[in-house]
């Protein structure tokens, strides 16, 4: 289907990451994203195709006030916190934004009559499953405040399906990664957790090594598998998403991967001939509540949402990731030298 130019789409939390490329996506697809981001992980400059107000999604007099005036379609989220050692530390901040930022969020969409919701949710509710690739229908254990809080967002969401209306896909991520091939936005945060963005801090000697955790799981090298998912990708998902709620699809959590994992050894392996040099690794113990294969289920997505991932080989995703590396990081390495 074709929108206009004029169909806005409150992108909340939009100046960040995967937001910020949603935004992209939209802007490509006719609608112009109306970003809401308070830029405490975000960055201005990574809002680019539209209107931006900065505000906090605990704000539900401002959130109210934004959507009466630009009159979205649709809401998309991705305002929350997400580093899971600090939820375990400060769980309290996570509840904060993860919970009751949402329940700002829903109450200012009933008040504006906004009645479709995207909402950026994480494998991480499904904590340690006991089956592998992981669909939708799996037991949801969360084993960390982050997980915990997402899932009990995602609960309330449900909720104000039947009672007022709201319709909305919650899109589980696997694992984000890679950047825009235009190379106008892609991953810079203060605090990094990310294996890839790491691995290439340290083929930058931007950090002396990699550290890898666990080389003792049972996987075919020892370390621990993950499904990557293209950000690219993940934005194109995002808008079929929307597509299906315009078009009257119903509620529906749908997980987005690629059904095949990499494992950490695999991923620095790849990282070493996209850059061309060897990269200083250091083996250490596990983690706490890392299991060792999360890979999706994704063949929900296909059939509900028409979505498959496109950009999620792993040469691609590092050599995206690379380019966006020296071009956000690089020149400052040199400055140094």
């Amino acid at each position: 289907m074709t929108h206009g130019r004029r169909s806005r789409v409150l992108v909340v939390g939009g100046a960040g990451y995967i937001g910020s490329h949603c935004c992209k996506r939209l802007s490509a697809a006719g609608f112009e994203p109306v970003v809401y981001d308070n830029l405490s992980t975000g960055h201005r400059e990574f809002v680019k195709w539209g209107p931006f107000v900065e505000g906090d999604i605990r704000d539900g007099g401002l959130l109210g006030r934004v959507l009466r005036e630009h009159a979205p379609v649709a809401v998309m989220h991705f305002a929350a916190l997400a580093l899971v050692g600090e939820s375990v530390s400060e769980p309290s901040k996570y509840w904060n934004v993860n919970v009751g930022g949402v329940l700002s969020l829903l109450d200012a969409m009933r008040g504006a009559g906004v009645d479709k919701l995207v909402f950026s949710s994480t494998c991480a509710v499904y904590g340690e499953p006991e089956t592998v690739p992981i669909d939708e229908q799996i037991p949801k254990n969360p084993v960390n405040p982050y997980g915990a809080s997402k899932l009990a967002a995602e609960r309330m969401i449900e909720d104000f399906g039947p009672a007022y209306g709201l319709r909305s896909v919650r899109l589980r991520y696997f694992n984000a990664c890679g950047a825009d091939p235009g190379l106008e936005i892609g991953e810079d945060r203060e605090i990094e957790t990310h294996l890839i963005p790491l691995v290439l801090d340290a083929a930058l000697e931007r950090r002396p090594s990699i550290g890898v955790f666990g080389s003792d799981y049972r996987t075919p090298d020892g370390t621990a598998i993950r499904d990557y998912i293209h950000v690219v990708d993940l934005a194109d998902a995002h808008v079929k998403a929307l597509e299906y709620l315009l078009e009257g699809g119903e509620t529906i959590a749908v997980n987005l991967g690629t059904g095949q994992g990499a494992s950490v050894s695999e991923i620095i392996a790849e990282a070493e001939r996209t850059v061309g040099h060897p990269i200083v690794q250091e083996k250490r113990a596990r983690r706490a509540g890392d299991p060792a294969v999360l890979v999706a289920a994704p063949a929900l997505a296909g059939e509900v949402l028409r979505w498959r991932a496109q950009r999620s080989d792993l040469p691609t995703i590092m050599a995206d990731a690379w380019a966006w590396h020296l071009c956000r990081f690089g020149s400052q390495e040199r400055s140094k030298a």
